[in-house]
Formats: C-alpha cells, sequence, structure tokens
C-alpha cells in the first residue's frame, strides 16, 4: 500500500477511461498518442491489473504502422472551450513522433516487470524491436535523434531534435537493452545508438531547438536528463539544484513552465522521480505530498493548479496525469516488482563527468 497515493483507486479512474478495444486515450472524450497511453498501461500494470494491461498493449501493438512507428494526435494543441476550463479534443493534430514510439519499450518492460511474466517478450519482443529500428532511422550523424519521421520529400536535417523527448529516448533505449538483455537478443547497435544520444545531450546542445525555439523554459528540458541518468548523480544533482527556484513553488509543486503560474501534476510527479533517480528521497515523497490538493474524489488527479487565480486549470482529469503520480510513488516506495525501473540506469553506463556542454539553469 503507498503512502503517497490511492494505487487502486488510481487504476480504476484509468479503468473508467479504457475503452473496449483496450486503447487509453487522455480523456473519455478522446486524444489517443502512444505515449500517453503507455503510461496509463504501466500504471495498470504496478497496479496487478493483469486484463487492462495486456488490453492496452495488444491495442498499442495493434496500432503500430510497417516502419515501427505509431501516428499520434498532438494533445498539447488542442484548444479549450469558451469558458477555458475543458480540451475540445476534435480532430487534433497528428504526428509520427520519435519519442512516442520509443516509449513502448519502457511500456512493455515495466509492464512485464510488475506482472512477473517474462514470458510476454514473446508477444511484445517484436513491437519494441520495430519501434526502436523506427527511432535509429531517425538518428542524426550527430547522435541526436529528430522529433518525428520525416514526410516525402523532406530532409531528416531539416527537423529539430528537443532536449526532454531526446532524454527520454536515452532512457526508452536502456529498456529497450534490457529487455533485449531478457530475450537473449543482440543489442550491440542499440548500446552504440544510445551512446552517442547521450554524448549528444551532455556535450552538443547546440543540436537541440535549432529551430529558433528555446524549450529550456519548460520544466522537462531541466529535470529530464537527469531523470534519464545521462549524467553522473552529482550532476544531475547540480542541475536540480540550479533551477530548482526557477521550476518548483514550495508547498504546491513544479511548474509546467518557467514564466507561467502553473503547477501540474505529471511535470510534478516526474520531477519526484528525476530527484529518486538523483537519491533525493526526501524531496521526491515531498514532492508527490504536495499533489494532494490536485487528488480527485474518484481516484484521478487534476491536470494542474493556476495559483495566480487560485483555481484548478484546466478541469480535466488526463488518465496520463494519474498514471504519472501511480508511477512515481511505485517508483519511489518500491511498491512493484521492477520498481526501480525509470530511476535506475544500466549498471555499466558510462559516467559523463562535468565539463559538458549539457546546461544548467
Amino acid at each position: 500500500m503507498s503512502a503517497l497515493t490511492d494505487i487502486a483507486a488510481g487504476a480504476r479512474h484509468i479503468r473508467s477511461i479504457q475503452r473496449p478495444d483496450g486503447s487509453i486515450p487522455w480523456l473519455k472524450a478522446g486524444i489517443w498518442d502512444p505515449w500517453n497511453h503507455g503510461e496509463s498501461v504501466m500504471a495498470l500494470a504496478v497496479a496487478g491489473d493483469r486484463a487492462a494491461t495486456l488490453a492496452g498493449l495488444d491495442y498499442l501493438a495493434g496500432q503500430q504502422e510497417p516502419d515501427g512507428g505509431w501516428t499520434g494526435e498532438l494533445g498539447a494543441g488542442v484548444p479549450l472551450d469558451a469558458d477555458n476550463r475543458h480540451l475540445i479534443p476534435d480532430n487534433p493534430a497528428t504526428a509520427r513522433d520519435t519519442n512516442f514510439a520509443g516509449y513502448a519499450a519502457v511500456t512493455v518492460l515495466r509492464s512485464i516487470l510488475a506482472l512477473e511474466d517474462a514470458h510476454l517478450i514473446e508477444r511484445y519482443g517484436s513491437m519494441v524491436k520495430r519501434a526502436v529500428s523506427f527511432v535509429l532511422s531517425c538518428q542524426t550523424v550527430h547522435g541526436d535523434i529528430v522529433w518525428c519521421a520525416p514526410g516525402p520529400g523532406q530532409l531528416r536535417e531539416n527537423i529539430d531534435s528537443l532536449r526532454a523527448g531526446n532524454a527520454c529516448l536515452y532512457k526508452s533505449l536502456e529498456c529497450a537493452i534490457r529487455l533485449g538483455e531478457l530475450a537473449g537478443w543482440n543489442t550491440g547497435d542499440w548500446r552504440a545508438a544510445r551512446a552517442r544520444l547521450g554524448d549528444a545531450l551532455h556535450d552538443k546542445d547546440w543540436r537541440f531547438d535549432r529551430e529558433g525555439v528555446d524549450r529550456r523554459r519548460f520544466a522537462m528540458d531541466w529535470y529530464y536528463p537527469v531523470l534519464a541518468g545521462v549524467s553522473s548523480i552529482e550532476d544531475g544533482r547540480r542541475r536540480l539544484d540550479a533551477g530548482w527556484s526557477r521550476f518548483v513553488i514550495d508547498g504546491l509543486g513544479c511548474r509546467c513552465v518557467a514564466d507561467e503560474p502553473w503547477v501540474t501534476a505529471a511535470e510534478t510527479a516526474e520531477l519526484a522521480l528525476a530527484c529518486a533517480a538523483a537519491g533525493w528521497p526526501k524531496r521526491a515523497r515531498r514532492l508527490i505530498a504536495d499533489l494532494q490538493p490536485l487528488s480527485a474524489p474518484g481516484g484521478g488527479y487534476w491536470m494542474g493548479w493556476q495559483f495566480a487565480e487560485e483555481c484548478i486549470w484546466p478541469q480535466e482529469q488526463p488518465g496520463w496525469t494519474t498514471a504519472a503520480v501511480m508511477l512515481a510513488a511505485d517508483a519511489i516506495e518500491g511498491l512493484s516488482p521492477g520498481s526501480d525501473l525509470l530511476i535506475a540506469p544500466l549498471p555499466d553506463d558510462p559516467v559523463r563527468r562535468r565539463g559538458g556542454e549539457l546546461p544548467a539553469f
């Protein structure tokens, strides 16, 4: 049992959103992408719901496209209603996002570990292999991975690479390697590609945000390299300390964007994971405890709190928001088998020392 959140209630909330075909959109009204679907699937696995987990994994496998990628809806661009309270998920834009695809490796491995069923590798291993092939087809000679697959006539080099997305892919490739080790696959090429990606994140910051949009105002760009284990624990702590006052509101949580008065449950939960990865369990626990005011009676979590207006905003409880809190609590408290997957690096990872270009804040 968790002292930080109600895992069973959270799973009930996610199941209330899951559709009969196994898909888990953001909301009952819609918005589906493989990353946030996967987040919810993992939370169901942590809660011990085998049937709902496998339904979600089967749906994910069924939606995979021939080249290993997925087409996902871009929820971040969905407009709000006239009252500025609820999302309107009608015909959202879509993309074949590399980070969306890579997260399948995390989803599958975390689910297998939580359910303690290695035989599921036979069922979902080919999906992960194809997803990794898709992701690595989008890696540049510099090691970074562009954010989406090139369209017809589009050059890969003309597509931007995103810092947070690449950090998440670093973790996704780690999970693919771990899964491969369990299955007896040759993961040498994956290891080499992941090493190149880590070097790009640590030493080639100029490869990110090349199109003129500086995304370092987003909290994910700050904490995700720490969560993913790109650098040493010491450097991770230094990075978190450098940006703490910019992003964290004491007693409330983590801002989504540095210059907006909005703390969000998902970013706070992920920051808690980053703190746990950096060896700061007390900070991690405090962050999750600060989210209690955002917990809803039905087991879900509200997306965020607009602290200038002192209101919940928007008035939505996405499944992935609840899942993020559940996964953070699981990792911090060691609730289920494999609970340290999201916060523990590969045992033989190279240690990138201080002095690289990965900027603090």
